[in-house]
């Protein structure tokens, strides 16, 4: 009986080293991959959110110019 409680021990044990040593170690590599994907997303998310304002003001510009044209006699 004592030595099947050893083994289950050891056994125990080597379970905790893995968990420590390797997946807990891969879960951090995996978590760190996703940060690095959630940065560059932002970052997309950024540019696509600035250039969806400019084509905005492009817009107002253009309507703008149209107006002065009219006015000016121009169009």
């Amino acid at each position: 009986m004592k030595t099947d409680v050893q083994e289950l021990k050891t056994d125990v044990r080597g379970l905790q080293l893995t968990l420590e040593n390797e997946t807990n170690r891969n879960i951090h590599v995996v978590a760190e991959g996703h940060l690095d994907l959630i940065r560059k997303l932002d970052e997309a998310l950024k540019v696509e959110n600035e250039k969806e304002m400019l084509q905005i003001r492009v817009n107002v510009l253009e309507n703008d110019m149209r107006k002065v044209k009219e006015k000016v006699g121009i169009a």
